[in-house]
């Protein structure tokens, strides 16, 4: 004892030794006390030895979860898991914590955030203790009053339904107990498939899909014999059960227990659709499988996800259509095919191939059963049903049969299943490349034929090249009729006029574009007559046309008094022209007499966008499939304007009021007088000068100037949640919620995101969709540009529905600065712009 207080240091470490091995036991048996935790490497083991509750790595992953699990079993096949959605990755910085004011609180990687709790609200006390027991569930109780319950696993289930847990709705909170299917077997999270109680009322349970296509049921509960319809007598020779269905006025739910408490059971929802009943009754800890349903695996819906098929003869059950490959090869390699198959080739319409020569094409595929969710049409011909398939770019297939039915489908092809041959015929459509060449050896000939006949073109082209230039010195280009339709100048002749009258610099001139008359021009609006007048932008008023023939154009002239120039006209002349796609709007020319800049478009009946989506009148009239429809298209057009035009643009001012609409409410992406052109393979630029509009300008070009293809994905989301909502971004200015995106955040956090859905145009079957596209809009607006999804991701995304989405993150204007309130900016001609919410010039701080 002497040498001890000699040698003060050595008692300090056995100290340390004992406090840290007391911490090492702190937590012991089947409860964990307020102020205790569990580590990484600790378990809680109920008071039968039944079950464990501690930390686990599901297979080859090493990604970490709490979970419980039947002790002494080989494999640890948990039958609840706490963080399901949120894994951790350090096993040695883990640990639950039962907090001072009664929580559970699981922390991780060395944060002081927890990434799962309980989530109590009622202030607890150093008498809450959390418990795990023989049943399998994990409660915080009152120590002192033990009945008094606070939460428990059972209440919060996973896959797994145990022994003595409820499997229901409670009818005071409205909340419903499913289980939903782990991902596959390395991945707890929540899966495709799940099994619950009708919420109608029906007292039957339904398999589901995606928890919206229902694929099998128990039938209706009778009371007269306490069974259900389809769900024969599971109780073998020494499997028994004690089952009992109860229906009241605070709660309806199905419980069971075995008479045999030794013996161990539990009802999984597979990942492969099925719910199993397992059991161990004696001998080695192993699982045995009493019952499954369905009994075939080809009654399972949507097993191979989108664009998959299922096949019963192989191994591997799914694969995709020829022309397509899986999602991700990671999760499929685990039999996980919930994101489907993509396509290997975009489409014509989405990459505008068929400008280039080719075009999509349909592959003859025969199955038992063709997929469900068609549309039908009377047709005179197949040729006429493919002709409607091919004229509509979200269409992804059809059929044809004798009785004049053409039948349409639209989006994924889902449950796509080839059991055996022989069935109905389809027509998948397919990109041009994917299409095999059967020309074999002719390419010699083609090639002996097409050498000298491109030689003689060459030579005549160079030749009439020649003679046009020899044209005499100061002679101009005449300009057309608009009245007449015909186009036969182009933007040579532009470029010519322009560079005389405004001492503009010559572009690169490669293609035509009509120069009409200003005379004619002011005889098809009437003398640009008030009667005819569209509409009023930043750029100038806009007028309908209407010419001899009796089509229909727009006019648009640039105003004297716009903070737009010839900059804006150039631009908008240069880019449009150049571009062709479904999703933009034609340019049919331009006049430039006068001194007056003045663009023609074809012409939209419908308007724009904004005139349906804030009129309280009108935005009744965009249904919900017709908002989908807009949103598709939309996203397509700048899939288009990124990846795959000729040249790479940066819209920058995308917005309600640049979508016009045509007579069948097709999108139509307009006004490129702000576009911006990044060359090669470049993705961002910056500038001095800001333009845009507020409410949807991404943060990094508002403040910074710096500008790039995910401006125009953040404009993007924005615009989506505004077409969503029915409400304008800005308009939420002086309320509670800052703007459009802090609001559908706020609902977002709170597991409400269904309120923000405009209540008038009704809601489709599934709530699963409009989710969906909410969770999109909010990645797009995600304040990081790296944190934001390309617009090919975005297409992805709404293309393959069923696919798997990102959390996204808090989104940009949401805190702190508000774009709103930003002061108008002076252009550079010393005038505010006409437009109150359009940014003509504003200097990068």
């Amino acid at each position: 004892m002497g040498s001890m207080t000699s040698k003060p240091w050595l008692l300090f470490v056995l100290l340390l030794i004992l406090s840290y091995c007391t911490a090492c036991f702190s937590v012991a048996g089947d409860t964990l006390s307020a102020g205790q935790s569990l580590s990484g490497n600790d378990a809680l083991l109920s008071n039968g030895s039944k079950f464990e509750l501690g930390f686990f790595s599901p297979g080859s992953s090493l990604k970490n979860y709490l979970g419980i699990w039947y002790k002494n079993f080989d494999e640890k096949n948990p039958v609840w898991v706490a963080n399901r959605e949120n894994p951790l990755s350090d096993r040695s910085s883990l640990r639950l914590n039962l907090s001072e004011d009664g929580n559970l609180l699981l922390f991780g990687n060395s944060s002081n955030i927890p990434f799962w709790s309980t989530n109590l609200t009622f202030r607890g006390s150093n008498l809450t203790e959390a418990i795990l027991g023989d049943d399998g569930n994990f409660v915080l109780r009152d120590r002192s009053n033990p009945s008094t319950i606070f939460w428990e696993s059972f209440d919060h289930p996973t896959d797994t339904w145990l022994s003595g847990a409820k499997l229901g709705i409670d009818k005071v909170t409205g909340k419903a107990k499913q289980f939903i299917s782990w991902k596959n077997k390395e991945d707890p999270a929540p899966g495709v498939f799940s099994f619950r109680l009708d919420p109608n009322g029906s007292n039957q349970y339904f398999l589901e899909w995606n928890r919206s296509q229902i694929y099998w049921s128990t039938g209706v509960w009778n009371d007269k014999t306490q069974t259900f319809a389809n769900v024969p007598e599971l109780t073998s020779n020494v499997l028994v059960f004690n089952y009992s269905f109860v229906s009241n006025e605070t709660e309806t739910y199905f419980t069971y227990y075995l008479f045999d408490p030794s013996y161990r059971s539990k009802f999984v929802m597979e990942s492969t659709g099925k719910i199993q009943l397992l059991a161990w009754l004696s001998g080695p800890l192993e699982w045995k499988s009493f019952w499954s349903q369905p009994a075939a695996q080809s009654n399972v819906y949507g097993l191979c996800g989108a664009f998959g098929v299922y096949r019963d003869n192989i191994s591997s059950p799914c694969e995709c259509l020829k022309g397509f490959e899986p999602f991700s090869k990671n999760y499929t390699s685990l039999n996980d095919w919930s994101g489907g198959c993509v396509r290997k080739s975009p489409l014509q319409c989405e990459n505008n191939t068929y400008a280039n020569g080719k075009k999509d094409w349909f592959r003859k595929i025969t199955f038992p059963r063709l997929p469900v969710n068609s549309k039908a049409y009377s047709a005179a011909s197949a040729r006429n049903c493919e002709e409607a398939c091919m004229n509509s770019c979200s269409c992804t297939a059809y059929a044809y049969n004798s009785s004049g039915y053409c039948v349409i489908w639209e989006g994924a092809l889902l449950n796509l299943q080839q059991l055996s041959d022989g069935g109905e015929i389809m027509y998948l459509r397919l990109a041009a490349n994917e299409r095999q060449s059967t020309k074999g050896k002719k390419w010699k000939v083609w090639v002996a034929v097409l050498v000298p006949t491109t030689g003689l073109i060459l030579c005549l082209f160079i030749c009439f090249s020649i003679k046009g230039k020899l044209k005499p010195v100061g002679e101009k280009a005449p300009s057309n009729n608009l009245l007449l339709f015909d186009f036969n100048t182009g933007l040579d002749a532009i470029n010519e006029e322009m560079n005389t009258n405004s001492n503009m610099k010559k572009k690169e001139k490669d293609f035509e574009l009509p120069l009409f008359s200003y005379e004619s021009v002011s005889i098809a609006t009437n003398n640009f007559s008030a009667v005819n007048k569209l509409g009023e932008g930043g750029y100038g008023p806009v007028y309908k046309g209407k010419l001899l023939r009796g089509q229909e154009v727009a006019v648009k002239m640039l105003s004297k008094r716009s903070g737009q120039g010839n900059e804006e006209f150039r631009n908008e002349i240069i880019l449009i022209a150049k571009l062709q796609h479904r999703n933009l709007v034609r340019i049919l020319g331009c006049c430039i007499e006068r001194d007056e800049k003045i663009l023609i478009y074809e012409y939209m009946p419908n308007q724009s966008l904004d005139v349906y989506l804030f009129d309280p009148i009108k935005n009744k009239m965009l249904a919900w499939e017709t908002r989908v429809h807009i949103i598709e298209g939309i996203a397509q057009g700048l899939l288009y304007l990124h990846q795959y035009s000729r040249l790479r643009i940066i819209h920058r001012d995308l917005k309600p009021s640049n979508i016009l609409l045509d007579s069948e409410m097709n999108p139509k992406i307009s006004d490129f007088g702000m576009a911006r052109i990044v060359g090669g393979n470049d993705t961002k630029a910056n500038t001095n000068r800001i333009v845009g509009t507020y409410g949807y300008m991404s943060p990094e070009y508002a403040i910074e100037g710096l500008y790039s293809i995910k401006s125009d994905v953040f404009s993007f989301g924005v615009l989506l949640l505004e077409i969503i909502s029915g409400k304008k971004n800005t308009s939420f200015y002086n309320r509670s919620s800052l703007n459009l995106l802090r609001y559908a955040w706020e609902l977002w956090v709170d597991d409400q995101s269904l309120e923000l859905i405009n209540s008038t145009i009704g809601y489709p079957s599934s709530s699963s969709l409009p989710l969906r596209f909410i969770n999109i809009g909010l990645l797009c607006v995600q304040e990081s540009p790296t944190d934001r999804p390309t617009m090919p991701d975005v297409v992805s995304m709404i293309r393959n529905e069923h696919a798997p989405l990102p959390k996204p993150k808090q989104p940009a204007f949401t805190t702190g600065w508000n774009m709103m309130d930003t002061n108008p900016t002076i252009d550079s001609a010393g005038n505010c712009s006409n437009n109150s919410v359009t940014i003509s010039t504003l200097e990068a701080r």
